[in-house]
């Protein structure tokens, strides 16, 4: 993960209905290549989901990110085709484009970003023909199992799988708070996508990885910030993350 974590200030009532929801959904069990904002009327899953599912479910809703030299991901947060990142991968970039699930390929302005949680939201320029936006919410609890869905290295639309290892986690050197640590594999180019529980709600945004050999490479340590807080919720409020980014 290149790059660093960061935060955002959501305009627009329907957005502030859905941190709203979101937050409280995520701290009620635990500690824990384009469009624009409004919230996903998608019922709340209640199943308990095979992998495949999960991926049938919300890979519709991941984005190849491209922003200059920078790759990342996104996910679809909101019916009107608002998208979900890191910032760090939009971080200066005067040209954004995404390519959507079916192909669809659209430029994308940054309406809204903040730094502190590396979290950024993004205004596709035109939507696919459908648009499959992820149901987000949902609580983390250690050892409950995850999927992450990405484009590391520039292989679109990965999955691995593994379980949250951890909550309310900082990163190095005085870094951001109250992120969830997962073990589920991601690299450079997996940044800003969604972290997924098991009925396929979308728990977190893909952020950092602990980069101990300092050469980008998985560890076996992952962080997301929770969805709550990526959505203006007060969770993982702290001061500017110095740690390695994807």
């Amino acid at each position: 993960m290149a790059g660093r974590a960061r935060w955002f200030v959501v305009g627009g009532v329907a957005l502030v209905v859905v941190a709203v929801l979101a937050y409280w959904l995520g701290s009620s069990g635990g500690n824990g290549e384009e469009a624009a904002p409004a919230p996903s009327a998608t019922p709340t899953p209640s199943a308990t989901l095979t992998v495949p599912e999960v991926f049938d479910r919300v890979g519709p809703s991941v984005v190849v990110i491209r922003a200059g030299k920078s790759l990342g991901t996104g996910v679809i947060a909101a019916e009107d085709g608002t998208i979900l990142t890191a910032h760090h991968v939009v971080e200066d970039a005067k040209d954004v484009t995404l390519t959507f699930a079916d192909g669809t390929r659209a430029k994308a302005a940054v309406v809204s970003s903040d730094p502190k949680l590396d979290i950024a939201m993004l205004k596709p320029a035109k939507l696919p023909e459908i648009v499959v936006p992820a149901t987000l919410g949902g609580a983390a609890a250690v050892g409950a199992p995850v999927v992450a869905i990405g484009n590391p290295l520039g292989l679109a639309h990965s999955v691995s799988t593994g379980v949250v290892s951890g909550l309310n986690r900082s990163t190095d050197k005085g870094g951001l708070r109250g992120l969830i640590q997962f073990d589920a594999s991601v690299n450079p180019g997996s940044s800003g996508g969604p972290l997924l529980d098991a009925r396929g709600l979308v728990i977190g945004i893909v952020v950092s990885i602990a980069d101990p050999g300092g050469d980008e490479a998985f560890a076996g340590i992952a962080f997301a910030v929770p969805i709550g807080a990526a959505l203006g919720g007060d969770e993982g409020d702290g001061p500017p993350g110095d740690g390695p980014q994807i």
